[in-house]
């Protein structure tokens, strides 16, 4: 007697209906995440499971995890390099492989005339409370050889999600009838029992933790009972730390079936009136096809744009069409925009950045460095 295979494709319509709730729509802390994205997307519990299993096993989701607002846990920013071009792969392989603090690592093209184009590498960094994220960029820069880099951390976010199966059917335009809400960065202090929990709780899942009591292990990961890790965690929740429970999909390369999730990433950039930053950030960020919008400064080098935004699609004039409409909303608002770019990504590797302070010390041990010496 044979049994039946379990559909990993992206296209499946249970599947798509688990992720159109799974990728981004599980807020917070959860004591039963699984059951929830059951709940509300009416598919029986041992079937989201089965499902979820079956494409974290086939690559169809690239991890499974309870996501952290790590922007306030760690300063973090976005940091532009430029490295000569017979050093940008091996640059790219360091970077994502070697430095457990950089998170999103993409090559990104512009048009070659425009201001910033020569900055190629881009990457999320993420220093841990304490340490310094100028000196752990120096660091870096001499390890690969770059030129120059160019750090901007975020002064307000007003978008962070993915959902990319459910914004493959968003038309250009398409807004939410409120401005985004401006998310303020601010760098949470925790203690040890708390960094214990927080640790335990933002471990990636392998497919057979996903059960039904799923934080039971986790609870004695952290040596704590399962309630006080529900209280702990609720508790951070509350304070800002806890982001989604997420199931990440790979968006960037084929999937096994040779399917893919997205084709172009778009780094979207403007320039407004200082003082009009976090008005022009809650225009961006109404439109429902971006997965990321901040104000970031990037400085003279990129022709002083201070709102950035970050689009998927399958089709580069789609993207395209999502950004004009979003120029056009702006100018309808009555916001300037003095200077207008998009940086396209190419080759990338997403992770999770590392935030704990004892790591990074323990890295910079590993690496020779004195941890004391890589403080603020």
């Amino acid at each position: 007697m044979s049994v039946e295979t379990i559909s990993a494709a992206l296209n499946d319509p249970v599947n798509a209906r688990i992720l159109s709730v799974s990728e981004d729509k599980i807020q917070g802390f959860q004591r039963d995440p699984l059951g929830e994205i059951s709940r509300r997307t009416g598919v029986e519990l041992s079937t989201v499971i089965d499902r979820i299993q079956a494409m974290l096993r086939a690559g169809t989701i690239r991890r499974v995890r309870q996501t952290l607002m790590a922007t306030n846990l760690a300063p973090g920013a976005l940091v532009a390099w430029q490295v000569p071009i017979e050093k940008l792969d091996a640059t790219f392989d360091f970077m994502s492989q070697q430095d457990p603090f950089s998170g999103h690592v993409v090559i990104r093209s512009a048009d070659p005339a425009s201001p910033g184009s020569s900055y190629k590498l881009w990457t999320t960094l993420k220093v841990p409370q304490g340490y310094s994220m100028q000196r752990h960029c120096e660091y870096l820069r001499d390890k690969v050889g770059a030129d120059h880099f160019r750090i901007m951390p975020a002064k307000r976010l007003f978008v962070l999600g993915v959902g990319h199966v459910r914004r493959r059917r968003t038309e250009p335009g398409s807004k939410a009838d409120i401005a985004a809400d401006p998310m303020e960065v601010n760098i949470v202090q925790l203690n040890e029992l708390e960094w214990r929990v927080l640790m335990a709780l933002k471990r990636e899942f392998e497919p057979e933790e996903l059960t039904e009591n799923i934080w039971a292990p986790r609870a004695a990961e952290a040596k704590v009972p399962l309630e006080t890790f529900f209280e702990v965690a609720e508790d951070l929740n509350q304070r800002k730390v806890i982001g989604r429970f997420s199931t990440f999909l790979e968006h960037v390369k084929p999937l096994a079936d040779g399917e893919r999730v997205t084709r172009f990433n778009a780094l979207f950039h403007w320039a407004v009136p200082a003082g009009r930053e976090i008005e022009a950030g809650q225009e961006v960020g109404r439109h429902h096809i971006l997965t990321h919008a901040y104000w970031r400064e990037g400085g003279p080098e990129f022709r002083n744009v201070n709102v950035m935004a970050v689009a998927h699609g399958m089709e580069k004039d789609l993207v395209l069409a999502h950004k004009a409409a979003i120029d056009e909303h702006l100018k309808n608002c009555g916001i300037p925009v003095s200077y207008t770019n998009v940086f396209w990504g190419g080759r990338s590797e997403i992770k999770p950045s590392e935030i704990s302070p004892f790591a990074y010390a323990d890295w910079c041990r590993s690496v020779g460095l004195n941890p004391e010496k890589m403080r603020d």
